[in-house]
């Protein structure tokens, strides 16, 4: 579904990224996952070229607070293989003290990656795309954006923000040929959530009409789908896969 396309995927070392880059690469897209530090990076390409290794895969660790580190990564990508077609931005941090004990310094941290590293991602690739022609931005939301969460409020207050940052961009970049679209994940079962106690989990699983987490191939469907020719008339959406959890 992919074929012949590059794609770069920020937070793609583990949990959901991992699992959209593997899914891009099964489908034949080359992909530069980014990783918070390069041997983390390269520990995630040394892992995946061990099991299939006429993939094509390459790890890099641009600081994510920092444009100008963003913007020169993402120009070496563009040099090293001519275009880049498909930006994912899935990095990003939670938190879930409750407002009494939410600092600010704790509030900006979250959105800082959250938010502000989303937008100086899209910022770098889009004159990249721009000369292109065409490109596909795929942000990761929350499902809290729409329902919100009881504490933790950066998290949900971020999400909502690449909400609006994905429909507004959607507007925008259209006429150049960018499609900029979400998803939504819902519970999903990663190692933060294999961590939760079986009696926390339970519950969870019972206000989820289809009865069971999202595994993180449920999601890294969604972002293949948008990714592929067959969303090619799909942009400004936000598509939720949480199996209706909340609704």
């Amino acid at each position: 579904m992919l074929k012949g396309k590059i794609a770069v995927v920020t937070g793609g070392t583990r949990g959901i990224g991992r699992a959209i880059v593997e899914k891009y690469l099964k489908n034949h897209a080359a992909v530069v996952l980014c990783g918070s530090r390069q041997e983390t990076a390269d520990k995630a390409v040394a892992e995946i070229k061990a099991a299939h290794p006429g993939w094509s895969v390459e790890g890099i660790a641009p600081d994510l607070r920092d444009y100008e580190s963003i913007r020169a990564a993402f120009q070496g990508v563009a040099e090293r293989h001519g275009r880049i077609d498909i930006l994912v931005n899935n990095a990003g941090m939670s938190s879930s003290e409750p407002l009494a004990s939410y600092t600010p310094e704790l509030f900006h941290k979250v959105m800082a990656l959250n938010v502000d590293a989303v937008f100086y991602c899209i910022r770098a690739v889009y004159d990249i795309m721009a000369a292109q022609g065409d490109g596909c931005i795929i942000n990761t939301s929350s499902m809290v954006s729409k329902y919100g969460q009881p504490s933790g409020v950066a998290y949900p207050t971020s999400k909502f923000a690449v909400n609006g940052m994905t429909l507004s961009l959607a507007r925008e970049l259209g006429p150049k040929g960018i499609r900029v679209n979400a998803v939504a994940p819902g519970i999903t079962n990663t190692d933060m959530m294999q961590a939760v106690p079986k009696e926390v989990i339970e519950p969870l699983i019972g206000q989820i009409p289809l009865r069971r987490i999202g595994e993180p191939e449920d999601i890294a469907n969604a972002f293949l789908y948008l990714a592929s020719p067959a969303a090619s008339y799909i942009t400004g959406q936000v598509i939720h896969v949480d199996g209706q959890a909340r609704a």
